[in-house]
């Protein structure tokens, strides 16, 4: 079922999108994802709009609109869903490294790793404390030690 939220940010990344811009950054970027062609201005742009047409999402409304958005292999969707979870940051929590590990793992490509290390992951764990805290560096440590060499790239930039 796609939530209308995720129907829009598709809609519009596919408008924003050329065939031109699409077939070379495939060939810049690959890892077998499709790509709209949509840049990456128009990618923030898109999620910046969704935000004030769906406004208020919760934690869990935030985290299924970024895991659907994440569920095609198209570069800009993926790329929708690491500028979503950017903005929303302050509400994750240490739970929420099991989803990103399943993104990191899936991602295919280092320019989606990298800003969900740096721009996700590096700040939500800045903020756990006590258990939390301890639990998350523990899954990192495990990243780290992974034969996923995505994994083991955004645990190197923690």
């Amino acid at each position: 079922m796609t939530t209308p939220a995720a129907e829009f940010i598709d809609r519009t990344l596919r408008m924003e999108g050329s065939e031109e811009r699409a077939g070379a950054e495939a060939e810049r970027i690959g890892g077998g994802l499709r790509f709209y062609g949509a840049s990456i201005g128009a990618v923030r742009g898109t999620v910046r709009d969704a935000q004030r047409r769906y406004p208020g999402m919760a934690h869990d409304e935030v985290t299924a609109l970024a895991t659907e958005l994440w569920s095609k292999p198209v570069y800009e969707r993926r790329f929708a869903a690491v500028v979503l979870l950017q903005g929303h940051v302050t509400m994750l929590g240490g739970n929420d490294l099991t989803r990103i590990e399943q993104f990191i793992r899936d991602a295919r490509v280092l320019e989606l790793v990298e800003p969900l290390a740096i721009d996700v992951v590096r700040p939500m764990l800045e903020r756990l404390s006590g258990a939390e805290a301890a639990r998350a560096r523990r899954i990192i440590e495990r990243w780290a030690a992974e034969p996923d060499h995505l994994l083991r790239r955004a645990a190197s930039l923690l």
